[in-house]
């Protein structure tokens, strides 16, 4: 990848960086990822199990003390 254009990065809060592509990644270990997208997710929690890439992993469920599944009406 050798061209000169400047790439816009989005950092979105609790979720992944947002790199305009296409990109090239390199991780701790050396491993060269690459990727084509015009806009490519990377993730920031590492949770992911496509790692480098976000795969939405951390985006918890979570139970509300409201929903149906944590009341217990059978007393």
């Amino acid at each position: 990848m050798t061209e000169a254009r400047s790439r816009r990065v989005t950092i979105v809060p609790n979720g992944p960086v947002l790199v305009e592509g296409p990109v090239e990644l390199v991780t701790d270990d050396g491993v060269t990822h690459t990727s084509d997208r015009f806009v490519v997710a990377v993730c920031a929690c590492r949770r992911s199990k496509r790692y480098p890439f976000c795969d939405t992993s951390h985006r918890r469920r979570v139970r509300s003390d409201d929903s149906p599944e944590s009341q217990d009406d059978s007393r």
